[in-house]
Parts: C-alpha cells; structure tokens; sequence
C-alpha cells in the first residue's frame, strides 16, 4: 500500500486529496481545497507552499501527482498558475516525496474513461471509486483524481532493471 497526494494547483483555489492505493484497489482519507485570498503573489505562493507543507507533515505521502499547466488563451493566468504548481512542488519535494505530473485529459482518461469529461463527470466518478456520498468541490475532485491516475499509472511504469531482475530470479 502506497500514500498518494494528488494536487490540483491553483493561484485562488488550490485542491489537494489524499489516497492509499494498492495498484488496484484505491481508499480515501482526505480531500479538501485551500483558498488563497489577496492580490500579493508571492504571498499567495506563500501561503500555499505552507498549507502543501502542513498537509505532507500531517499525512506522510508516499508520492504525489501533481495536474500540469493546461494552455489558456490568458499568459498571465497560465503564468500564476505555474508558479502556484511550483509552490506545491516545492513544499513537496522538499519532504522526499516523489512527484509526477499529468495532463487534464490523462488525468481524466484515466478515471472517467475518456479524455473530454466534463467537471461533473469527474466528481461523480471520483466520488463512486472512493466511496463519497456528498458533492465533492471541483478542484478537490480533480486533486482526487489526480492521485488516483497516479495510482493507476504505477503499474504501467517500468521500474528500471526489474526485467532483469525477474530473468535472473528464474534461472535459479
């Protein structure tokens, strides 16, 4: 069993869920987003680097998925938006934890079964996999089903030399 947190950055609203996955059979333990109030960007970041860092301290991830920038027609969203997705990071990385990033559509793909859902279709579905009866906060979904890609892309992740490996083990 591995902890996974999943991260959905963002400069206003930054999602976060936090799963146990055994490659196959995905449990839930928290999920939640963190509001971040006021214009002063690097206060921002600030704050959502310590609100990652209290919630890596408190819940021990193993590894994390982390949503990738998506492309807006706006630069300067798409520019707050990586630098909220560094501050996570950061806050991450900085305790060991390992991180992989996905795209939306992957990210989807991988639990609604197509790369085009819609926001609804993802919270339903985040929250039928793990078992939550109430509506889940969109960017608290996403999180979510981020960590639960993670989870899923795990097993079809090569580990280098484990081929080796295997071959050596059976010629004994």
């Amino acid at each position: 069993m591995i902890r996974v947190m999943g991260i959905d950055p963002g400069s206003v609203v930054t999602g976060y869920g936090v799963i146990e996955t055994d490659g196959i059979r995905v449990f839930h333990l928290d999920h939640g987003h963190i509001r971040v109030a006021g214009d002063d960007l690097p206060e921002k970041l600030g704050f959502i680097y310590h609100k990652i860092d209290a919630l890596v301290t408190e819940f021990s991830p193993d590894e994390a998925g982390v949503e990738q920038v998506f492309m807006s027609n706006n630069a300067m969203s798409a520019l707050k938006l990586g630098q909220a997705r560094g501050a996570a990071i950061c806050a991450l990385v900085q305790h060991g934890v390992k991180v992989c990033e996905y795209t939306p559509r992957l990210v989807k793909q991988s639990v609604v079964g197509h790369g085009g859902a819609s926001k609804e279709q993802v919270q339903h579905m985040v929250g039928t996999l793990l078992g939550i009866t109430q509506k889940l906060q969109a960017d608290a979904a996403d999180a979510l089903a981020t960590a639960i890609c993670h989870g899923h892309s795990r097993n079809s992740v090569q580990i280098p030399g484990a081929a080796a490996r295997r071959r050596r083990s059976r010629r004994r």
